[in-house]
């Protein structure tokens, strides 16, 4: 299939859009993805800015309205940058890591809905990463731990006590 912009590009990126049970999708050559940012109201392929996550978040941004938990009347900016909901509205970007902060009641319900968690997991490297992921294990057996103990299952608890006490020991050895 040929890229449904340029008509020369084998396509190589599809995007889909779904608005009110309607689905169009289009076929773009890898250049014309990275030109793509939405279609337009008539329903036709409109090149606007280049396709971004920030993009995305400020569409949703619009999608959405108001943002949630947002105070009506006053507006919040950021102590350390000056950043404001309105203006992470219009750009889809935080100011600074502080902003994560003084705006997480407006900011963490939309970051869930895009990416479906707040915590950000990223690639951990494999040389000097394994101290990262035998914490991350112990805190999720952790959490394990308390279900079980809440859900009064114990004998699960106590195998998943054992399992931590062998974690924590690997860890003070190694």
């Amino acid at each position: 299939m040929l890229c449904e912009i340029c008509k020369k590009n084998e396509a190589t990126v599809y995007i889909t859009k779904i608005v009110n049970g309607n689905k169009q999708q289009i076929g773009l050559c890898e250049n014309c993805a990275k030109e793509f940012d939405g279609f337009n109201v008539s329903g036709e392929i409109g090149i606007i800015s280049p396709f971004s996550l920030q993009n995305i978040l400020s569409g949703l941004m619009g999608y959405m309205g108001e943002f949630p938990n947002a105070n009506k009347g006053t507006e919040i900016s950021c102590k350390n940058c000056g950043m404001t909901l309105t203006e992470f509205k219009q750009k889809g970007l935080l100011g600074c890591s502080e902003c994560y902060k003084n705006f997480s009641s407006t900011v963490n319900p939309v970051i869930y809905r895009v990416q479906g968690k707040v915590e950000h997991v990223g690639k951990i490297p494999k040389k000097c990463g394994k101290g990262i992921i035998e914490r991350k294990r112990i805190i999720k057996l952790r959490e394990e731990l308390q279900k079980s103990i809440a859900l009064e299952n114990y004998e699960e608890a106590a195998k998943i006590r054992d399992k931590i006490r062998v974690f924590e020991n690997n860890e003070k050895e190694g």
